[in-house]
């Protein structure tokens, strides 16, 4: 557990080439905090800035299908914690909502170890006490909101790592010993807006259509007039 830290990311990845196995980094406040597309992770005291790093073997297309493990894992922790199974539901690619706001958000990131090996970091920021104000969010996106603001519930960023944990490693063990199928049907069991229009924007170009599945590869299957479109990176608008 870390005090202070520029990320919890790129700490674990300072200290990847030292360690022998998986580890967890716990910092109670980052003072460089980043999300998707190197956007700024608003960091303030009790939240949960937390990051998984491991070693893992496989190709990098399916290293990367660890965001829906780590969204599962999320999820089963909100719910052990609160109880309220009905209130979080998953937003493609990988933030978790609750009562349809932004509590919770994913971000992979990776370094060469030599001979095609990776170092990866599965960073995770959990809203428990405070969220981004509203006016800080692209217009359009997804509202942030706290755990606490919505359910009356405060739990410490080690109580929640505390849940996070053990469930991130029942649904590793089913994605190295069973593949990403059963990831991909509890995902989709618990999907925002599926069978929804939504848009999907990929640079300059924004695409709408009904939101059908995700397919065996993670991308985003929308049914658009022309056909359907598999998406494998977007930013997501409902």
């Amino acid at each position: 557990m870390l005090a202070t830290v520029d990320s919890t990311n790129a700490h674990a990845l300072r200290l990847a080439p030292s360690l022998a196995g998986p580890a967890w980094f716990l910092g109670l406040e980052q003072t460089a905090g980043r999300g998707r597309r190197a956007r700024p992770w608003i960091s303030p005291r009790g939240n949960l800035y937390a990051t998984l790093l491991m070693q893992p073997t496989e190709p990098p297309e399916q290293i990367a299908l660890r965001s829906f493990a780590a969204a599962l894992a999320l999820r089963d922790s909100f719910v052990a914690l609160t109880g309220l199974p009905a209130a979080f539901a998953l937003k493609w690619p990988n933030d978790v909502l609750l009562n349809g706001g932004k509590v919770a958000g994913i971000l992979l990131e990776s370094s060469s170890c030599g001979r095609g090996g990776f170092h990866l970091a599965i960073g995770v920021g959990v809203n428990l006490i405070g969220a981004p104000d509203a006016s800080v969010v692209e217009p359009g996106a997804t509202l942030p909101v706290s755990l606490l603001a919505e359910t009356g519930l405060r739990v410490t960023p080690e109580a929640f790592l505390d849940a996070l944990a053990p469930a991130y490693a029942v649904w590793e063990a089913v994605f190295v010993n069973e593949g990403f199928a059963p990831l991909r049907q509890e995902w989709l069991a618990h999907a925002a807006r599926l069978g929804e229009t939504i848009r999907a924007r990929t640079g300059t170009q924004t695409r709408e259509g009904v939101f059908e599945s995700i397919d065996p590869a993670g991308n985003l299957i929308l049914r658009m007039s022309s056909g359907a479109v598999a998406i494998p990176a977007a930013e997501v608008f409902f």
